[in-house]
């Protein structure tokens, strides 16, 4: 992996856990975290490395966010469709996607 996109990612990561006060947004869990994309990383301009598309879960709940990307969107948890993970960090896709294409993906 090269350096520019090691740095993308820890940057990503590092700016979900601290707008998230470095807590699980559903249980207030502190260790074991995980930056989740809301949106697949596939379907975002430059893979979606952006705070605007990514959400602190624990490992718990990262598995139940995890279930609508595995279904294709057809099957998910009370309250993790991507639109209830945007509405909790106060954002929307549309704006995830504006974020990302800003992104100069790994040059």
């Amino acid at each position: 992996m090269g350096q520019k996109k090691k740095q993308i990612r820890r940057r990503f990561r590092d700016e979900v856990f601290e707008r998230d006060g470095h807590t699980c947004v559903f249980c207030d869990m502190t260790e074991s975290l995980d930056a989740h994309h809301i949106t697949d990383r596939s379907e975002m301009p430059h893979g979606g490395y952006v705070k605007e598309n990514g959400i602190t879960l624990c490992s718990h709940h990262h598995l139940l966010a995890e279930q609508y990307h595995i279904s294709n969107g057809t099957t998910w948890e009370a309250g993790m469709h991507p639109n209830d993970l945007y509405q909790m960090i106060g954002t929307t896709k549309e704006v995830a996607v504006r974020q990302s294409e800003k992104l100069n993906q790994f040059t």
